[in-house]
C-alpha cells in the first residue's frame, strides 16, 4: 500500500488532485470513488477514502454540479410551517432528501397564491436546484400549480388528488371514513363534524369521507360546523355543541381543535367519552397525553416525504414513474371514544 503523505500547504483546503497524488491513484479514480461508481477495486476504494479522511477532502459541489448537470439540492416551497401538518410533511421531506443525499433549500411563504407560488419555484430555480415539492394544502396552491412549466421537475405535496402535476398526499377521504365508522361502530345514531377552513384541500377531503360513511350507514348527515385549525376555534365551536341535545359523538378535523373541544366540554361538565366520543385527525406528539388521551387518525409524514422524493427523482431524471401516489392513515384507538351513553 502507498505510505499516506502530509496534508497540503496549511489553510489551503484540499482538493481532488491532492487525494489522488496522497493514495498514488489518478484523479479519475478519485472522481469514481466519492461518486460510489462500481468500477474501483476494494483496496483501490480503501486506500482513496484513508487519503480523504486524512486530507479531510470535501468535493467541491459547484465543480460536480458543472460536471454532471446536478446540484444534488433541491427546493421546498412551504406554507404556514407553524402548523402541524405542513410542519411535518416538511421535516417528511427533508428527511427523505437526506437519506438520498440532498440538500434542501427552504422558500416559506405567508400565503400560496398564483404569483406567489412561482415566484418562489423560480427563485429556487435561479438558485440551481434539481427540482422542486411545493407543500400546496390549500386549493389557492393547487390552482398555481396548472401554471407551473412543465420543462422543470415539480411535485406537489397534500394537493389533493385532482392536482395537475405529480402528487403524494395522504388519503385525507379513508382517514376521515375510518374515523366516522369508529363511531358509528360504538353504537352512536350519527356523528357532528367539526371541520377546518373552507380554502383547505384537507379539510374538504375530510368532509367527503365524514359524509360518505353517514350517508352509506343511513345515518343522518348533521351540518358542518367550521373551525381555523386552532384550539381557540375548537373551544368556541364546543359552545355551539353544548347546545345540541342529541350529540353523543364528534369527529374533528385537527388535534389542536379537538383540544380546544375538550376543554369547553370539561368546564362544561361533560365527560369524555361518558358523555360524548371525541376524535381528532393528526396525531400530534400531545394526543396521547390529553385529557382523556384522543383516539385520533395518523399520518404518516415519514413515508409522505419517501414517496414525494421518489417521485421528484425520477421526474429530474426524466424517467417514467408514479404521478400520484397515496399514503395511507391509520386510526390510532385511545380513551377518547367509548359505546353511546345508555340514557
Amino acid at each position: 500500500m502507498t505510505a499516506l503523505h502530509p496534508k497540503p500547504e496549511k489553510n489551503r483546503p484540499a482538493v481532488m488532485a491532492d487525494v489522488a497524488r496522497l493514495a498514488g491513484v489518478s484523479h479519475q479514480t478519485v472522481s469514481r470513488v466519492v461518486h460510489d461508481s462500481p468500477d474501483v477495486s476494494t483496496e483501490t476504494r480503501e486506500r482513496v477514502q484513508a487519503a480523504i479522511r486524512q486530507l479531510d477532502y470535501h468535493p467541491n459541489s459547484v465543480a460536480q454540479a458543472l460536471a454532471t448537470g446536478r446540484s444534488k439540492t433541491l427546493g421546498v416551497v412551504s406554507f404556514d410551517t407553524t402548523l402541524y401538518g405542513p410542519a411535518s410533511t416538511l421535516l417528511g421531506i427533508e428527511q427523505a432528501a437526506h437519506d438520498a443525499g440532498y440538500a434542501v433549500s427552504i422558500s416559506s411563504l405567508r400565503s400560496l397564491k398564483r404569483g406567489t407560488v412561482l415566484a418562489a419555484i423560480q427563485q429556487l430555480r435561479d438558485q440551481g436546484v434539481d427540482g422542486v415539492a411545493v407543500i400546496a394544502p390549500v386549493r389557492a396552491g393547487v390552482d398555481a400549480l396548472r401554471h407551473v412549466r412543465p420543462d422543470f421537475a415539480v411535485v406537489a405535496v397534500e394537493a389533493g388528488p385532482d392536482a395537475s402535476i405529480p402528487v403524494a398526499t395522504v388519503d385525507q377521504v379513508a382517514g376521515a371514513a375510518a374515523a366516522t365508522r369508529h363511531l358509528l361502530n360504538l353504537g352512536h345514531g350519527t356523528v357532528w363534524h367539526l371541520a377546518g377552513p373552507t380554502d383547505w384541500k384537507e379539510a374538504e377531503e375530510r368532509i367527503e369521507g365524514w359524509r360518505s360513511v353517514l350517508r352509506a350507514a343511513e345515518a343522518p348527515v348533521p351540518g358542518v360546523l367550521r373551525g381555523d385549525w386552532t384550539p381557540r376555534s375548537g373551544y368556541e365551536v364546543g359552545e355551539r355543541l353544548l347546545g345540541i341535545p342529541e350529540l353523543t359523538a364528534v369527529f374533528v378535523a385537527n388535534d389542536q381543535m379537538a383540544l380546544g373541544l375538550l376543554r369547553r366540554l370539561h368546564e362544561a361538565g361533560r365527560e369524555v367519552p361518558r358523555d360524548l366520543s371525541v376524535v381528532g385527525f393528526d396525531d400530534i406528539p400531545e394526543a396521547a397525553y390529553f385529557t382523556p388521551p384522543l383516539t385520533t387518525v395518523r399520518q404518516d409524514f415519514t413515508e409522505l416525504g419517501r414517496r414525494c422524493l421518489h417521485i421528484l427523482l425520477a421526474r429530474i431524471e426524466r424517467e417514467a414513474g408514479p404521478t400520484h401516489v397515496v399514503v395511507p392513515p391509520e386510526l390510532v384507538v385511545r380513551e377518547s371514544t367509548g359505546p353511546v351513553p345508555s340514557n
